[in-house]
This record gives structure tokens, sequence and C-alpha cells, in this order.
């Protein structure tokens, strides 16, 4: 791998070599999806396309796939039959494979999803009353080693590609039978990018993917109901906020400098007072489009009253328009911490809510298929770790 095919991502490891690109299909052709109508246009041209036909073919791919949700171009009855040999010659209308597929008991579904370069990754869907929401990975991995969270315990594998990121919500589509795109009556109603990875350190495929997400003549799901989760990468959020403009999510987790270097790492590149500055001068963030700020409730280590009291004190000392998600810990295999007992959290919330900002306690979702906030990994991860572990007691019982 050559020096310009790397690319440093800041986190524990740093610099960490990425592929820029995800591997080129062994078949050779070209998958449509993640390309807006432009890169679509222009690839036509690249296979043979003149210039004039491929304007107007762009146009006709766009809508079936973006809008009528196609993945064979026999399905698409405006383009000449005589036509569908070549660009299935060409290009493919391509979707995540699914290795996978779990459904809680309270309805919360999850993938198991694997790339054309065989990595794997996870999405949740989760299904509420008045809405459904679907939890979408940006990185397969993590670098920031978030300690409550067990995707930190993988290593980063790669960037998802823009093509990787729309093609979850468009499976999601698939499984809920929501095609053609249609504003209302929909059960995926909201997106929110707190998968597998931080996405303020995959930019601008996360960006372009929500472009495609965002646009009305295709998947057309509105920025309103978009919301992006960072664990605090100061140095991105203007610019997500100004070039991707959906709601913003940060994993704060705790209020003490000590504390927050523990359980999220990234605190010491930037501490709690920078990320709530740069939370201030988030654009768009007013009354009516809080800020959310993510709450694990771990046992006797941020969950006591002072905790909650400073909460207050630092949201109120930045004048942010703030909501507090608190979070139930959820347990996973070697988990270090303990989740706070209910009592315990419902006193955290009274405080929060009786100073003015609202703190509603999260009903965790999809736990007893591992798919609740912090138990994203990849099972495949899970069984070689779990391989790794019985040789490990093998050796140790053999040892003596």
């Amino acid at each position: 791998m050559n020096a310009q095919s790397l690319m440093p991502i800041p986190g524990h490891i740093d610099p960490v070599p990425v592929p820029r690109a995800a591997t080129p299909r062994n078949d050779g052709r070209v998958d449509l999806i993640g390309l807006p109508k432009a890169e679509i246009r222009a690839a036509l041209e690249s296979a043979g396309m003149e210039l004039k036909q491929a304007k107007l073919r762009a146009k006709q791919l766009w809508h079936w796939i973006y809008n009528r949700g196609a993945t064979d171009f026999t399905a698409m009855t405006d383009i000449a039959k005589t036509m569908h040999p070549w660009l299935t010659e060409h290009f493919v209308i391509g979707r995540p494979e699914v290795m996978e597929a779990h459904v809680s008991t309270d309805g919360t579904r999850k993938w198991l999803l694997r790339s054309d370069d065989g990595q794997d990754y996870e999405m949740v869907f989760i299904p509420d009353a008045d809405r459904g929401t679907l939890c979408v990975s940006s990185q397969i991995g993590c670098t920031l080693n978030c300690r409550f969270c067990n995707t930190g315990t993988m290593r980063l594998v790669r960037n998802l590609t823009a093509g990787e990121i729309v093609g979850q919500v468009m499976l999601a589509r698939d499984a809920l039978g929501e095609w053609p795109s249609q504003p209302e009556g929909r059960l995926l109603t909201n997106i929110v990018m707190m998968g597998m990875g931080e996405p303020l350190y995959n930019f601008e495929n996360v960006r372009d993917a929500l472009k495609l997400v965002m646009d009305g003549d295709g998947l057309a799901l509105s920025k309103r109901r978009i919301t992006l989760s960072t664990s605090g990468v100061v140095p991105m959020m203007a610019r997500a906020g100004a070039e991707i403009g959906v709601n913003l999510a940060v994993s704060l987790h705790a209020v003490t400098k000590e504390v927050r270097d523990e359980i999220v790492p990234i605190n010491r590149k930037y501490g709690i007072e920078e990320l709530l500055e740069a939370c201030a001068k988030y654009p768009g963030a007013n009354n009516a489009r809080r800020i959310t700020f993510e709450y694990v409730m771990l046992k006797d280590k941020n969950d006591s009253d002072d905790d909650a009291r400073e909460l207050v004190r630092l949201l109120k000392k930045y004048k942010l328009p703030a909501k507090v998600n608190l979070i139930p810990f959820n347990p996973w295999p070697g988990a270090v911490y303990e989740c706070s007992d209910p009592a315990r959290i419902a006193r955290f919330s009274d405080i929060v809510f009786k100073a003015g900002i609202s703190a509603p306690v999260r009903s965790p979702r999809g736990r007893d298929i591992m798919a609740a906030c912090g138990q994203l990994k990849s099972n495949s991860e899970k069984k070689s770790r779990a391989e790794l572990d019985r040789l490990a007691e093998e050796k140790q019982a053999a040892l003596g």
C-alpha cells in the first residue's frame, strides 16, 4: 500500500492506515449506490455513453435507484430494453450483503452486513409508536476506545464509503417495503449516525451519503429527522453544521476531566470546556433544535448528585439549548462497568429536570440481541475473540 492510499485518522492510534477507497469489485463493474447524479453521468460517459444521452440516463437512473428502490436495470421501464444488457455489463445497483438478521422481543431489528471486500458491520432499526429510527454505522470498527462501548474494543478496519452508508438506509427500506419514497406514512422516519464508528472521522463520506438521503427527489428524509452523534471531534463540528446541517448529538458521559478522560479518551485531545464551546457555536442550534447530550449511567462512576449538578452548571454556563438523554448502561461481555441503580438514575434525572433541562431516561432497546446503545460489534469479531479466549483458557489450564 503506497503513501497516497493512506489517511491519518485521529484517535488512540494515530495515524491509522485506512484505505481511501474500498476495494474495487472483482467483476470490474461500478456500483451506482452512493453516487450523485453528476457522478452517475460521469460513470456512464466513462463507459462510452454519449454526453447528451448520459445526462438523460443519469436522471432516469437516479430516480429508479433513490426514489423507486430498483436493484435491477430490467425494472426500469422508461429505459429501452436494448440498453439493459449494456448497463448490466458495466454497472451494478448494490446492497450490503446480509450475513445475519435478528429481531428482539421488543421489535428492534439488527443486521450484520458484509461489504464487497469481506468486512462486517452492523445497523439497527428501532420501531416506536410514533417513529422508526435507523441507527447507521459510519466505520468498520472505531479508533476512539470509549471504555463503556463494545465497538470501542475493536480496531478500526476502514471507513465506510458513501455508498455503504446510504446502502444501509436503502436496505432498511427494502426490508420494510417502503419504496417508492414518500414523505408521509412510512415506518422509517428518523436516522441517527450512532452505529459503529465516529462519523466526524469519516466526514466526507458521511456528508455525501446524508446529502443523498436528504435529497427531495430521492430518499427525501428531512434534515430535521437526522441526527449525527459525535464523541467530540471539535475541529469538525462547525463544518458538520455548515455542510450537513442535521441535528447534533454529543456523547458527553461525564462532567469532570478525570472521569471523561477515562471513559471517553478523546477528552484528552478536546476537553469538556472546548467541546461545549464548539456546541454553543454549532450552526442552527436553538430551542427548537436542541443539542442532545448522551449520558450513559455508570454505577459509582458518573451518577452522583454532584455530577448532575455539575452537568446543569456546564450547560447553563454555555447557554446551550440542550436535552440530556440518560442511557442506562447496556452490558456486554468483558465490560468493566455496571449500570446505575434505577433509583439513582431517577434521582439524577430529577435534579436535571428541576433545573429546567429535559433529561429523559432512555428505555433500553434490543439488549437481548446486543443491539442496544454501546453494544454494537460485528459478530465475526465476537466469534474470533471468543475463540481466542477459549484458546487462552486452554493454555492457562495446560500450564497448571
